[in-house]
Parts: structure tokens; C-alpha cells; sequence
């Protein structure tokens, strides 16, 4: 199974992808045999993947990165990078190559201390793979001070140094980092490629599948975990609720506490795991001794974990809310579709007498105002302000209409 095959309905980009693992294999080869290096080369240093939420943006920088890290011997039969099965494909998919470097926001930005050693490591040989290559997931949260950073390896990187960057829209990266890479846009895919993907590879029932790709609108990832996840169906179900809730302040208030208390305890858990991993592995190599007790000079050290690990939990609670506000946004298109009579087909079909009684009781115009009160909240939580005054806020608006 080729690396190419977990991107869903992005074709396209497959193609100029592996065209370009083929020339990247080729410049690898001349170069160590001393050889002249192939003419117009598909293969750059730098590149560039956009597309809308779900696309698999970062799918497909992680498979693009496993095919140049590709050790498959049928390479030199004239097979195509990217077999998908041997060590440097493997390696690379699940994240523990040693020359593939994952970047992503720990908060709500990219720091330049958390660019600094990567910075540092994309100028150095590749120890044992083919590349050096730096995957940074959310190119967008890049900080000015990080963004120069990564602007200065861009401009001149190592020879065998690839930069996989990867943000929602090309204006999302500074004008003089884009200019230097090489734009792919990825589009988001059918509900049917979806759907042909969770029966296929996930083994989901049909039925099954084809709700949650139609639910989740051709997100991926979303899909994947709506269709395999029982706790993710629950959450879901209990958001389109919030719209029958809200016909009194204390509806919609208490609405509002129990959405940003369900984020909290769902970042609660994902980072609970983690979290504990990481302090433990950090206690090892620090030389924690017997019991616990840290070595002196190493409470500094610790600290800047905590800071990060409070980071990402704030992060991943602003996610999870960002994803049931996604889904109301999404119920309430719904709604507006039927009071128009439009013929577009519905997200939401599991919650049809939700939608026909909200349609009946309000008008287009009220719809309008209830969908932009929740990006109204999404881009109140995107300016820091605290979740539960944000969702607050929104529940009376959507209440209000």
C-alpha cells in the first residue's frame, strides 16, 4: 500500500508529489555517484501544502516525507517512492524517523524557542536517512520572531534539507517565507471519497460511514473519529441539542458552561497520557533518583515542561470547542437551507425534527444573525478572550436571534 493512499480524493497532488519523490530519488543517486545532476528537477526544498480543515494537509506532507525517506529496493527497478512498508516509509508515517523533525503549536503560537534546535538541526546532514526534512503542521501560528527564524533556514537550507509547511490558506505565511516554497493547494474531498475511505480502510459499515462523512462534510480526520468513536458521536449529539436548550437565560447559560465544561474534560483526558510520558521521560534524562527527587539546577527544567504542557492543554480546549462550534455552524446551514427551499444536500439528517422545528420558528434573516454570532465566538476564542464568557455570549445571541 503506497503512502499515497491515506490521501483521500487529492489526486491531483498525489501525482505531483510522487513525480517529485522520483526526482528527489534522482538527485540523491547523482549526487553520490558523483554524477551531473538531472535537469528540470519537480524536487525543491521547500514546500508549501493549503487547503480547507479535513483536507489532509498534513497527511500529505508526512507521505511526501516517507517517500523521500523511501529504502524500498524496488526503487531501483523503476518503482516509485513510497512503498508505504519498508523502514523509511514506516518510520517516517508513524513519526520516529530520526531525520524527520515534526513542529506543531503547543499553544496558540509557535514560539522561537521551540524553533531553535529544529532551526539549528535543519542545517546538519541527515544521520541516517536520505533527507533532513522539517515538518512544521501549523505554519500559520508562526510568531514573527519564530517566522524569521524559519525564513533564515529557507533562504539558504543545507543541501539536503527539505521544509514541509503546511496552513489553512497561502495568506496565512508571510509573503517572504511563500515566495520560497513551492504552493500546493489541496481541496477538500467528496463526501463519497469519505465515506469509500472509512468502508475501505477502517472497516466501517456503510451506513455508518456515509453519516459521519456527510455529518463531518469531507473533514478527514473528523469523519474517521465520528465513525470509530462512540464518545465523539455522544459529544456530537448532545451539541445539536444546545439549539432546543436555549429558550430561557438559564438555558442558554447553563448550555454555555456545560459545552465549555465537556472541552475541558476532553482535553483533561487527551492530555492526561501525554502529559505524564513526557515528565517522566524528562525525569530519566535529567537523572531523577530513586523516588522521585530531581537533581539540584533542574527545577528550570521542569518548569518550562509545565508552562508547555498548560500550553497545549489551553490549546486542545479551544479545539474542542472550535469543533462543536463547527458543528453548530453547521446545523444551523442546515436550517437556513430549509427555509429556503434549497435542494443542497443536509449535514445533519440525524437531527432532521431539530432542524424543521428550528426552521419553522425563525426566519432566514434570524438564521443569519444565529450563524454569525458563532463566528462572532470563534474569533473571540482566537483573541484569547476566556472560553466561558465567549460561549456565554453566544448562547444569549443565538437565544436572542
Amino acid at each position: 500500500m503506497a503512502v499515497w493512499d491515506d490521501l483521500v480524493g487529492q489526486e491531483r497532488v498525489s501525482a505531483q508529489l510522487e513525480a517529485a519523490a522520483r526526482d528527489a530519488d534522482a538527485l540523491v543517486t547523482a549526487v553520490a555517484a558523483d554524477e551531473p545532476l538531472p535537469e528540470a528537477s519537480k524536487m525543491t526544498h521547500a514546500w508549501l501544502f493549503t487547503g480547507p480543515p479535513g483536507a489532509g494537509r498534513t497527511q500529505a506532507a508526512r507521505a511526501f516525507a516517507a517517500a523521500l525517506q523511501c529504502v524500498s529496493p524496488d526503487r531501483a527497478l523503476g518503482g516509485a517512492p513510497g512503498c508505504g512498508f519498508c523502514d523509511g516509509c514506516h518510520t517516517a508515517l508513524v513519526g520516529t524517523h530520526a531525520d524527520v523533525t515534526t513542529v506543531a503549536a503547543v499553544g496558540t503560537q509557535i514560539l522561537a524557542e521551540d524553533m531553535r534546535d529544529t532551526v539549528r538541526k535543519s542545517f546538519t546532514s541527515p544521520a541516517n536517512g536520505r533527507w533532513q526534512i522539517i515538518l512544521v503542521e501549523d505554519a500559520e501560528r508562526l510568531n514573527e520572531k519564530s517566522a524569521n527564524a524559519v525564513l533564515k533556514a529557507v533562504e539558504e537550507p543545507a543541501p539536503r534539507t527539505v521544509w514541509l509547511l503546511c496552513a489553512p490558506s497561502i495568506e496565512d505565511v508571510l509573503p517572504t517565507i511563500r515566495s520560497r516554497c513551492r504552493h500546493l493547494n489541496l481541496s477538500t474531498p467528496s463526501v463519497d471519497a469519505v465515506a469509500d475511505m472509512l468502508i475501505r480502510r477502517e472497516g466501517v459499515e456503510p451506513e455508518v460511514a456515509a453519516a459521519a462523512a456527510r455529518a463531518t462534510q469531507g473533514h478527514v480526520d473528523r469523519a474517521r473519529r465520528l465513525a470509530t468513536d462512540p464518545a465523539a458521536r455522544e459529544r456530537r449529539a448532545s451539541v445539536l441539542k444546545l439549539p432546543l436548550r436555549i429558550d430561557d437565560v438559564g438555558g442558554a447559560l447553563k448550555a454555555a458552561q456545560e459545552l465549555v465544561d465537556a472541552a475541558a474534560e476532553d482535553a483533561k483526558q487527551l492530555a492526561e497520557e501525554v502529559d505524564a510520558k513526557e515528565t517522566e521521560e524528562l525525569k530519566a534524562a535529567l537523572g531523577a533518583a530513586q523516588g522521585g527527587r530531581m537533581p539540584r539546577g533542574t527545577a528550570g527544567v521542569m518548569k518550562d515542561l509545565e508552562d508547555k504542557q498548560k500550553r497545549r492543554r489551553t490549546r486542545t480546549q479551544r479545539d474542542s470547542l472550535d469543533l462543536a462550534l463547527t458543528d453548530l455552524t453547521a446545523f444551523y446551514r442546515d436550517v437556513l437551507a430549509l427555509q429556503l427551499g434549497s435542494r443542497i444536500a443536509l449535514a445533519n439528517t440525524d437531527a432532521e425534527d431539530a432542524l424543521e422545528r428550528i426552521a419553522r420558528g425563525s426566519s432566514p434573516e434570524t438564521t443569519l444573525r444565529r450563524i454569525e454570532a458563532i463566528a462572532a465566538c470563534r474569533d473571540a476564542l482566537d483573541r484569547n478572550v476566556a472560553p466561558l464568557l465567549a460561549v456565554e455570549a453566544m448562547t444569549m445571541a443565538l437565544r436572542a436571534g
